[in-house]
């Protein structure tokens, strides 16, 4: 008897751990699935609804390579190069067919591979976006957090202020000032341009800082806002009493209860911002020279070349689904079950 008690407990304490991992396993792999599966639906209709806009368009490669005055007998040969002289099913599953394997099609414009374009363009814009969204998380939530632990004091109200003040100030407008601030007037950094992170590390930082600082600004605001207003609510609920009686810490308090529970809005906010930051940035691309992502599409759309702009929008959709699904692992792996919906 006086043996296998001291035995039991440990063992007990294993079976406890091994089921709380098989647990968190399980939310992990029923938030996977339950993410897959809003995805493939998504995916096959935002394709679809992407390859017939061109039908929608009215517009064809060979008006655009031998414009208006172009005969009849022309414009079939081109097209029929095209394959766009095939049903419109016919087309849509040869196009989807190749964006199974990578593919996205031939440029109307020049004749170059799209995802090879795109690739280009796409590394420079998610190199500035990743940069961006690292400087909104950890500001923001640097600012949301010591505003709710401050909260109904002045350095609350100035935080509030500050966020509120940022959050108005337009992309292109902070760049301009970025630029002849810290650029032009200070010569901290270069005022434009891109160099691979492969050409080097700290040439790469020093070019994608600045378009990251005035893209991160509205991230700061939102994680930030959404961050207090959580946490503030956190505070308010039964089991941070409860904390308190059985006398927990605060620091304990905050990283095991409040943290926890109120970190679900802030983490769903990034959701939304990082596809926006790698596709909503033309302005900010051109004010620093940059070939990215967003520019490439400005110049497909205006220049009429649907293939390139549909695989824009394809790789647009797996950028959205893609960060939402990794969001979406975060806060089941994070967050309580009574908050997840679980």
């Amino acid at each position: 008897m006086t043996t296998t008690a001291p035995q039991s407990a440990p063992a007990h304490r294993g079976g406890v751990a091994a089921a709380r991992t098989r647990h968190a396993t399980g939310r992990l792999l029923a938030a996977l699935g339950r993410s897959v599966a809003i995805f493939v639906p998504v995916f096959l209709v935002a394709t679809f609804v992407t390859f017939a806009l061109r039908s929608l368009s009215g517009l064809s490669p060979a008006r655009i390579q031998l414009g208006e005055q172009a005969t009849p007998e022309a414009i079939g040969r081109i097209e029929a190069h095209w394959r766009l002289d095939k049903p419109f099913l016919t087309q849509y599953w040869d196009w989807f067919s190749g964006v199974l394997h990578g593919q996205l099609g031939t440029s109307w414009v020049n004749g170059a591979d799209i995802s090879t374009l795109i690739g280009l363009g796409l590394g420079v814009s998610l190199s500035v976006a990743t940069f961006a969204l690292v400087i909104g998380v950890v500001v923001g939530f640097g600012l949301g957090t010591l505003a709710a632990l401050r909260r109904t004091t002045a350095v609350d109200r100035a935080i509030t202020g500050f966020v509120t003040v940022i959050s108005v100030m337009p992309a292109f407008v902070v760049g301009i000032v970025l630029v002849a601030v810290l650029a032009v007037g200070l010569r901290l950094f270069p005022s434009a341009g891109y160099i691979p992170a492969e050409q080097g590390v700290g040439p790469w930082l020093a070019h994608i800082t600045l378009p990251a600082l005035a893209l991160s600004f509205d991230v700061i605001a939102d994680v930030a806002r959404q961050l207090r207003a959580s946490l503030i609510a956190a505070y308010e609920e039964n089991y941070v009493t409860g904390a308190v009686v059985r006398g927990l810490s605060p620091r304990r308090i905050f990283f095991g209860h409040v943290l926890r529970n109120g970190i679900g809005p802030a983490l769903a906010t990034l959701g939304q911002k990082f596809p926006a930051l790698v596709g909503a940035s033309v302005v900010t691309e051109w004010i620093f020279g940059l070939q990215g992502f967003g520019r490439f599409a400005n110049d497909s759309a205006q220049a009429g070349d649907v293939p390139a702009v549909q695989g824009v929008l394809v790789v647009s959709i797996v950028l959205v689904v893609s960060f939402n699904l990794i969001i979406n692992l975060v806060l089941a792996r994070v967050m309580p079950a009574s908050q997840r919906g679980v």
